[in-house]
């Protein structure tokens, strides 16, 4: 099978998710607590993608479902094992649940039929978070990730997707991590071997194409 129908046939929207990770006010938003990262996103214009990824799917029918991590004021069942958690603690924005830090940043957009999952523990959107469950009720079997950061969530998003037996579909430029030149070297060597690295214009070519569009029709 050539390649491009290939990925069609990975991404039908009827057995398609959609996974945002963290791409909220508190990360890359303008007032991050992460600015590097934040700058990263938007001037490689993984944001933008993201953003035009989710309008894609919310015309196509494909299910969007967005990760997003904070914790408590007072720290109750957050992580501390880690130097990543401890440095978090410290930091200046905190993604306290129920604050603007927490809230999807745009220009993403969020519909009435998405989902929004917040996870106050450990490093993935997808393991222990109940994400696992959703997906099975939503008969997915593609998981389309994107989102930040390369570094850590990312990865843990695609690795966790394949083990619980669903196809990995990322696409490289609606991702983002820092330093820059990490994230295309991670891809190539280390998610290239587990998921299938597209882009976003071809995603957005299978969801967009007219042959979908009459279907839809």
């Amino acid at each position: 099978m050539p390649p491009r129908e290939k990925l069609a046939e990975q991404l039908d929207p009827a057995s398609t998710v959609l996974l945002t990770v963290e791409c909220q006010q508190g990360v890359v938003g303008p007032d991050s607590a992460l600015p590097e990262l934040a700058r990263e996103a938007r001037t490689s214009g993984a944001l933008h993608n993201i953003a035009r990824l989710v309008a894609a799917a919310h015309g196509a029918g494909v299910q969007v479902l967005h990760a997003v991590a904070e914790r408590r004021p007072d720290g109750r069942g957050a992580n501390h094992n880690a130097r990543l958690f401890r440095a978090a603690g410290r930091l200046p924005v905190q993604q306290y649940s129920g604050t603007t830090a927490v809230r999807i940043a745009a220009p993403v957009e969020v519909a009435d039929e998405d989902i929004v999952v917040r996870r106050l523990h450990g490093l993935s959107p997808v393991a222990g978070t109940g994400v696992d469950a959703l997906l099975r009720n939503l008969g997915c079997r593609t998981l389309v990730v994107t989102g930040v950061s390369a570094n850590v969530a990312i990865p843990n998003a695609v690795f966790d997707a394949v083990n619980l037996g669903y196809t990995a579909v990322v696409p490289s430029d609606a991702i983002a991590g820092v330093p820059a030149d990490y994230t295309p070297a991670m891809i190539r060597n280390t998610l290239a071997l587990v998921a299938t690295v597209t882009t976003t214009k071809d995603a957005l070519g299978c969801w967009q194409s007219p042959r979908r569009a009459m279907k839809r029709a």
